[in-house]
């Protein structure tokens, strides 16, 4: 199975950093191909280091000034490119950051399953929720 795991910040390395070490491990069963979407080029990469991830894919996404409108853009255009190319049989985000999104919205577009890992963090405040909580909220407006 080919896999490509995508991510853009800190937090999203830190956390897929055992799914990488594990496929790596099983090279039969799993070709790994790591992306890097650079949504927080600094903080990003003093985990790269860390964790000894070079990606194999490097977007280089994030600008200065840049809207959250323009990087979703130009991560759905520039992780579009990067599917099609790597053709991976799964796709793996991780959270609820930009590049977890885009990455996912474009799998989904793309007809390549989506794997989510997260955290599982919850606030039990729908008024006060972290972003994730009101996907499978039961709440009327």
């Amino acid at each position: 199975m080919k896999l490509l795991v995508v991510f853009g910040t800190r937090p999203e390395v830190i956390k897929v950093a055992p799914v990488i070490a594990a496929a790596r491990r099983r090279p039969a069963q799993v070709e790994l191909v790591v992306c890097s979407t650079g949504q927080h080029r600094e903080m990003l990469d003093q985990a790269l280091q860390v964790f000894q991830i070079k990606p194999d894919v490097d977007l280089a996404l994030m600008r200065a000034n840049q809207t959250l409108p323009s990087l979703v853009a130009g991560l759905i255009e520039r992780l579009s490119e990067a599917f099609a190319a790597g053709r991976p049989d799964a796709v793996l985000v991780q959270g609820d950051t930009a590049s977890a999104f885009a990455a996912a919205l474009t799998a989904f577009y793309m007809h390549i399953p989506v794997g989510h890992v997260e955290a599982g963090l919850r606030t039990g405040d729908l008024a006060s929720p972290f972003p994730e909580e009101l996907d499978s909220a039961k709440f009327s407006l």
